[in-house]
């Protein structure tokens, strides 16, 4: 094809498109994967932290943040598999592919990734068993456990993704565990032991467009809704600042958050969806011997034959993201803060400034709920940590495994040395050998928070807001390749066009909001 685009790498080969089987229950094995798989990575700090936290202190209100957020995210998503399904390469390739070149942008993601070099999730899993371990929340006397468990959650999380075949395999089998037993648990919780209010706080919470947290006058915040307090009194209400670092990160969490989003595009090409089936997958270190990987993706002729199979794999990512991952990512929200609002206001630390109170304000409050009987208490207690360590752990697996993906995708395809020399079933040296350092990274990193009295929530709140940055950035870079680097009948609408758009605006809207109240008075004094 003389017409594909000419870009700072070599350009794509040519394959067949491949005939996607129709969806339904015959091919529910084929069609189930990457929607499920970022559900499961994505049900963690956001969900488990800081929607409890968000809850506790304002009811459902301020659920709407992670409607939006969650939107926003669905078209950033849609256009990341849309590449992957046209190149069967991840979007982060393809920012490789624009100008100034991959010097360039290797070190922008550099910049862009150092959210994920901060193993928060980790930490907190180590104090949720720190408390299975005592029977009662950790104390400030308890540092030496919690910091010793978290080097050990640390190595641990790594050991799955070292078998599989595909290491796409692993994640898939553990992120579907995950997401049938957090949601579960939540749901029997939800049913039989939170109120109808309860229920109806949390979902009207999602529609509740425009409200916001203001000063109540007596040293605390309440929530009004923006519109009608214009309506009432002409003028909008001047948002309380105290806790913008809060619902940034809830909106960093909500969904996905970051650059784990652009990896829907990588689990796209490894589950074999579109080209990606002509493309490959990263091997696992055990049973991955004949999984191969092409350094440059792979592109189909534009004919009317290939055009109706593109919309049959079209379909697979707007079913995927809108009847798996985005109900998924709403159910991954509502529950946990269903929790919250029925119990958090039993526990003792319900609105102390405590560094492991977010991960431990529901579990605490069935603990102490007055209206239960005492072995119901101590069982849900020890139900509630060890669903949160299932929150925890595989996401914090997940993270390890997007940092050491994104970056083999970016120097399998973008080094020309590593094209020259590396065979395709070799792609897992640099996967690994990135792990590792990752790893090795990790524990220096969680060295340095660990100095800090308030590290697992310091973490989390620095992790989130990073991302918010990460994101809103890459939204606007990805509509740039898929505007440009696609074939005309391949690109996206102006609906889509908007919805990412809005995707960017967002992100980096709160992320200035953050900058401007927390970081700006810090630097100017």
């Amino acid at each position: 094809m003389s017409d594909l685009p000419k870009t700072c790498l070599p350009t794509w080969d040519i394959a067949e498109l491949p005939e996607p089987k129709p969806l339904g229950l015959r091919n529910l094995a084929g069609f189930i994967g990457p929607g499920i798989v970022m559900c499961g990575i994505q049900i963690g700090g956001g969900e488990w932290l800081f929607g409890p936290a968000i809850t506790a202190k304002y009811g459902g209100g301020l659920m709407w943040i992670a409607t939006v957020a969650i939107v926003c995210q669905v078209f950033y998503n849609v256009e990341c598999g849309r590449y992957a399904l046209y190149t069967g390469e991840p979007v982060f390739t393809g920012f490789m592919r624009t100008r100034p070149g991959p010097g360039f942008w290797v070190g922008f993601a550099m910049l862009l990734s150092i959210g994920a070099l901060i193993p928060g999730l980790s930490t907190n899993a180590a104090v949720l068993i720190t408390s299975m371990i005592l029977n009662r929340p950790p104390t400030p006397d308890d540092a030496l456990m919690v910091n010793t468990i978290a080097y050990l959650c640390l190595a641990l999380v790594v050991l799955p993704v070292l078998v599989g075949g595909k290491v796409y395999n692993m994640l898939q089998v553990v992120m579907t565990a995950k997401v049938f037993i957090v949601l579960g648990f939540c749901l029997f919780i939800g049913v039989f032991f939170v109120s109808a209010q309860g229920w109806l706080d949390v979902f009207s919470g999602f529609v509740k467009f425009g409200n916001v947290p203001v000063d109540d006058g007596q040293g605390g915040e309440k929530v009004v809704n923006a519109f009608t307090h214009w309506f009432e009194f002409g003028e909008f209400p001047v948002v309380a600042m105290t806790s913008i670092a809060v619902l940034g990160a809830f909106a960093g969490y909500a969904g996905g958050g970051g650059l784990s989003n652009s990896t829907y595009s990588n689990f796209v090409r490894d589950k074999g969806w579109g080209m990606g089936s002509e493309v490959g997958a990263i091997a696992s270190a055990v049973g991955g011997r004949n999984v191969s990987l092409s350094h440059i993706g792979k592109v189909f002729v534009i004919n009317e034959d290939n055009l109706r199979k593109w919309r049959g794999w079209w379909r697979y990512i707007l079913t995927d993201q809108f009847l798996i991952w985005m109900p998924g990512c709403v159910m991954g929200m509502a529950l946990p803060a269903l929790l919250s609002i029925e119990f958090a206001s039993s526990s003792p630390m319900f609105g102390q400034d405590l560094p492991y109170a977010q991960s431990l304000i529901s579990a605490d409050g069935i603990r102490h709920a007055p209206g239960l009987a005492a072995s119901t208490r101590q069982l849900l207690w020890i139900a509630t940590l060890f669903v949160g360590l299932m929150v925890f752990l595989p996401s914090q697996m997940a993270i390890v495994d997007d940092f050491a993906r994104r970056w083999t995708d970016i120097i399998w395809s973008s080094i020309p040395r590593i094209r020259n020399r590396l065979k395709p079933h070799q792609a897992g040296r640099i996967y690994y050998t990135i792990l590792a350092f990752y790893v090795l990274w990790s524990f220096v990193s969680a060295t340095i928070f660990l100095m800090f009295g308030d590290a697992p929530r310091l973490m989390v709140l620095v992790i989130a807001n990073l991302n918010n940055v990460a994101l809103g950035v890459t939204a606007f870079h990805v509509l740039w390749i898929n505007r440009t680097l696609l074939p005309q009948p391949l690109r996206p609408r102006w609906y889509n066009q908007l919805g990412i758009l809005a995707c960017g605006v967002f992100y980096c809207g709160m992320a200035m909001l953050v900058f401007c109240a927390k970081i700006l008075p810090l630097i100017t004094g």
